[in-house]
């Protein structure tokens, strides 16, 4: 079954252009690649990609999804499953992981990245990033991967007041480690640390990528605030802001994540982290819900606020806390960029939601 069988016209565009993401794909042909949280938002479309490139490139790309529940990974990729180039090995990241078979390249994606589970289940998101991880690199100990991707948050940064407007990747700030709030913030710190841990001790090729806020086509069901509005495009429903959206915000497409997501992979240095961000898209929770409605005059939506007092437009002040915008400089010295602003992100995204029951 070729992905061009499967995928809509706007999912398709989305997963060739990260398919064509200019590293040297020759490194990959004929070796293997293993995603955890294969599941995931972000990992699907990588594991697409490289589908892509095996029917389009016949790039002999051997794709391990690790996931804990194959019967939701089969909803997920429909008929795809049935592919001989996609292996699901069912298995919790914190669990036993010693019968994974070789694999040349490893990206870690597993991650309880939603508030629900930051509050439903602090240890399992903790876990996730620290036992979870610390199973990986005793995994790429062991089998000597070529190069290991592992994918940390913006969280990390906690509360910065350096004096600027953005966070370049040195700039850490406080974090509150006694409360369980902070469990996914903690756990993508101490990832982070244990990495270069094994970077130092057993000279293992281990590339750290930062994301800032990915959005695109997601579910229904999404708690997050940018899935939301999507929903409510979708729906067409008007969007009700119940606060006044001033939180200013780091916010890149998935497809630009998931090409940052390979250059790091490819052309990264070892044990340095990298900002995935896209100044084009730097905005306020505010303005994203306005564009969201902006980009589809013809569904006549609107936004509107629960406290009157919120409509007034908010000053923003960099002077108490820096804002969550990451500086992205050292990724794109590697040569990439972003292609999509958050206009045009929100528009495919809603397409791609609206052109597919599966994928």
């Amino acid at each position: 079954m070729q992905i061009t069988d499967i995928l809509g016209k706007q999912m398709l565009e989305d997963v060739t252009m990260i398919a064509d993401t200019d590293i040297d794909w020759s490194k990959l042909e004929g070796k293997s690649v293993l995603i955890t949280g294969a599941n995931g938002f972000i990992a699907k479309y990588l594991v697409l990609a490289f589908m892509l490139r095996n029917d389009r490139d016949q790039a002999g790309i051997q794709i391990v999804g690790l996931v804990r529940n194959k019967q939701k990974a089969k909803k997920i990729y429909g008929q795809l499953t049935e592919r001989t180039d996609l292996e699901l090995v069912e298995a919790d990241v914190c669990g036993d992981l010693s019968k994974l078979a070789h694999c040349d390249y490893v990206i870690h994606a597993a991650s309880q990245a939603t508030p629900y589970f930051f509050e439903n289940d602090p240890v399992g998101t903790m876990e996730a990033n620290t036992l979870g991880t610390s199973n990986i690199l005793r995994y790429a100990v062991k089998e000597k991967p070529e190069a290991v991707l592992m994918i940390s948050s913006l969280k990390v940064y906690g509360d910065v007041h350096n004096n600027k407007v953005n966070l370049p990747e040195e700039d850490l700030g406080e974090l509150d480690i006694d409360s369980y709030k902070n469990c996914y913030a903690c756990g993508k710190r101490a990832m982070e640390t244990l990495c270069n841990c094994y970077v130092k001790q057993y000279g293992l090729p281990i590339k750290i990528a930062r994301p800032s806020y990915i959005y695109g086509a997601s579910t229904l069901e999404d708690d997050r605030v940018w899935a939301q509005f999507l929903a409510n495009i979708i729906r067409r429903q008007n969007i009700l802001l119940k606060s006044n959206g001033a939180a200013y915000r780091s916010f890149c497409y998935v497809v630009d994540t998931a090409s940052a997501l390979l250059t790091i992979l490819m052309k990264g240095e070892n044990g340095q982290p990298y900002n995935i961000a896209d100044e084009k898209s730097d905005i306020t929770i505010r303005d994203f819900a306005k564009t969201a409605v902006r980009v589809f005059p013809e569904r006549n939506m609107t936004l509107s606020f629960a406290n009157p007092q919120d409509e007034a437009e908010p000053k923003l002040d960099f002077t108490t806390k820096t804002p969550e915008i990451l500086d992205s400089t050292r990724l794109r010295a590697l040569g990439w960029h972003a292609n999509f602003d958050v206009a045009e992100g929100i528009r495919r995204a809603v397409l791609t939601m609206e052109e597919t029951e599966v994928l």
